[in-house]
C-alpha cells in the first residue's frame, strides 16, 4: 500500500514532535524523518508496528503554476508481514493519514 505526503508535512511535524526544523532533499531525508515521527508519536501500538516490515519512499515534483513553483511529493509504500489482514493495513494507513492532515 502507497500513500503521498508533501514535504512540508513531514517537515511540520517532525519540528512538532521533535523542536527540529528539517530540509527534505531526498527519498532518505524522507525515510529518516518518516520513521522519527513513527517512533515519537503514539500512532501505533507496539504490535501493530511491529506488522510493518518495511517503509519504501521515493519521490517526485508536483508542479503548481510553473517550473519553479513546485511541491515535493513522497510516496510511502508500506510493507507488511504477511500475515496482517487487510483491515489492519487499511486502518494503519489512515492512522498515518489523519496524523499528516492535522500537522
Amino acid at each position: 500500500m502507497k500513500i503521498k505526503i508533501e514535504s512540508e508535512k513531514i517537515i511540520k511535524a517532525v519540528k512538532e514532535l521533535d523542536g527540529i526544523e528539517i530540509v527534505l532533499e531526498n527519498p532518505d531525508d524522507a525515510k529518516e524523518a518518516v520513521n522519527l515521527i513513527l517512533r515519537k508519536s503514539d500512532l501505533f501500538n507496539r504490535d501493530e508496528f511491529e506488522k510493518v516490515k518495511n517503509i519504501k519512499v521515493t519521490s517526485f515534483q508536483k508542479y503548481e503554476t510553473s517550473a519553479v513553483n513546485y511541491k515535493m511529493i513522497f510516496l510511502l509504500e508500506f510493507v507488511f508481514d504477511e500475515d496482517i489482514s487487510l483491515d489492519a493495513k487499511a486502518s494503519l494507513i489512515k492512522e498515518l493519514q489523519e496524523f499528516f492532515s492535522k500537522v
